[in-house]
């Protein structure tokens, strides 16, 4: 089964938190933040032409719905709710 946003919303994977901080110490699961940093899966036709699937965004916080199709997990956005693109360094206007 496929997923195919409508009515302006993109398709988000979260990434996966980080097991450890920086510093080398171990966080359990409870003690882990909840990600807003993720690739994009799918866009409807009607959301933004700033991001395309493969980008890596950055979204609010409590932002989207939380949906789960065959054992993946997945976050439901408004194209709003997009924060950043990642892009390469050279692609920086000045």
């Amino acid at each position: 089964m496929k997923i195919r946003p409508i009515n302006a919303h993109v398709l988000v994977k979260a990434l996966e938190a980080a097991d450890a901080t920086p510093g080398g110490i171990y966080l359990p699961d409870t003690a882990k933040e909840k990600q807003t940093e993720g690739e994009v899966i799918a866009v409807a036709e009607d959301a933004t032409e700033e991001v395309a699937v493969g980008d890596r965004v950055i979204y609010k916080e409590f932002a989207g719905t939380e949906v789960s199709v065959e054992g993946e997990d997945y976050v439901l956005l408004s194209s709003d709710d997009l924060l950043v693109k990642y892009v390469a360094a050279d692609e920086i206007p000045e």
